[in-house]
């Protein structure tokens, strides 16, 4: 690529970052990373508000861990302030940057994003390139199609990680679009030894452990893994499966703990149900032998590539784009989006054993690079 100034060489990306925690501050953190590595001017606008607490179904929105280092990320946007998304939209045409990099995951933030949007592009010279994490969102609300109008309109081009994803913004915008593969999650660290990660964890080092990682959501699906988990106790008691949940409740804890009790599985559940902090990512993943993903619904999903950083075999259902990123019978097992399937597929995988997978996943995830997404975000933003 060719920079003719050094405002040629500014990104700007929009979306959360720390303080605030979760999947998209961990990604958006990692890109500026990329983009400061090859010699991009880069930067972070994230909310100061992000949700308003009705909408936050967690404990907190903000991470315990310390500002990632060598980063400027400026904490300024607050998602229902009319006033301060025209603050900022001024501020980011003033900037002047060749790029704005926009996360859109959610409706609700398509008032806020597309104002600022519009006005950062009265420079005549910023690009707005936006990742799609979703489109059409898994918990439907009313308004959602007109917010998400709202906010594609002032887009230039887009990325999708989910060929779901991708027909769904064939519905809203023409623009151009590229699909790629989910970069690997790199920065949560090196694998450990299975023996040390349950050591720290106080896991059993002899026992048969899968794993449910992540936000308890209804769209993933764990009151299924649940009723997989009784099948599993009924028909295979010789395996003695154990499964490990880590990660916070976004749903109601208690429906999920009147459904153990009535199936009467306690003894084969792991509960860590507070929010895993970055540091202790690594732990949870190589302490496992599968990660399992027997989502409802889905578009793509962050906990695939952290399972290819870690070289752990997975699980996922029949549903959005999940296949496409873990091909059957070489980096995991395809169930079907039910406890019997889920559960003869968890039996599978120990038949086949951790090492039939591993030599798989070493070479699939050769293409998740985060090189490719950011050379693909400045071509995209050249057309």
């Amino acid at each position: 690529m060719q920079f003719n100034s050094s405002s040629d060489k500014k990104v700007i990306i929009i979306g959360p970052a720390h303080p605030l925690r979760g999947g998209l501050a961990s990604f958006n953190e990692r890109l500026a990373k990329q983009f400061l590595q090859q010699g991009f001017d880069t930067c972070i606008y994230t909310f100061s508000l992000q949700y308003p607490n009705f909408l936050f179904p967690g404990t907190t929105q903000y991470s315990t861990e310390s500002a990632p280092k060598n980063m400027a990320i400026k904490v300024c946007i607050n998602s229902i302030n009319p006033f301060n998304w025209i603050k900022i939209g001024w501020q980011l045409k003033n900037e002047q940057a060749a790029i704005i990099v926009v996360r859109y995951w959610l409706p609700f933030m398509g008032a806020c994003l597309g104002t600022i949007l519009r006005i950062a592009k009265r420079n005549k010279k910023t690009k707005i390139i936006c990742i799609a994490d979703n489109i059409i969102p898994h918990e439907k609300r009313l308004g959602d199609n007109q917010l998400t109008k709202y906010f594609v309109k002032p887009v230039d081009a887009f990325v999708t990680m989910s060929k779901k994803v991708m027909c769904d913004l064939k519905t809203f915008s023409s623009k151009p679009a590229l699909q790629m593969v989910h970069p690997l999650y790199d920065n949560f660290g090196e694998a450990l030894n299975k023996s040390e990660a349950r050591a720290f964890l106080n896991l059993n080092k002899d026992d048969k452990i899968i794993l449910f990682f992540g936000f308890i959501r209804k769209y993933k699906g764990l009151d299924i893994l649940l009723n997989a988990m009784k099948i599993l106790q009924q028909q295979h008691t010789n395996l003695n499966i154990k499964l490990l949940v880590a990660g916070e409740f976004y749903d109601d804890k208690k429906l999920y703990e009147e459904q153990i009790a009535q199936l009467n599985i306690s003894s084969q559940l792991i509960l860590k149900t507070d929010f895993i902090p970055d540091t202790e990512v690594r732990y949870f993943l190589s302490a496992a032998d599968f990660v399992i993903q027997p989502y409802k619904n889905a578009t793509q999903s962050g906990v695939t590539p952290l399972a290819y950083h870690f070289n752990k075999p997975m699980l996922v259902t029949n549903v959005g784009g999940l296949p496409d990123m873990v091909p059957d019978k070489k980096v995991g097992l395809v169930a079907e989006p039910n406890a019997n399937s889920i559960a003869e597929k968890i039996v599978e995988l120990y038949e086949l054993g951790e090492n039939f997978f591993i030599p798989h996943l070493v070479e699939e995830k050769k293409k998740y690079s985060w090189q490719t997404l950011c050379d693909t975000i400045v071509t995209l933003s050249k057309n």
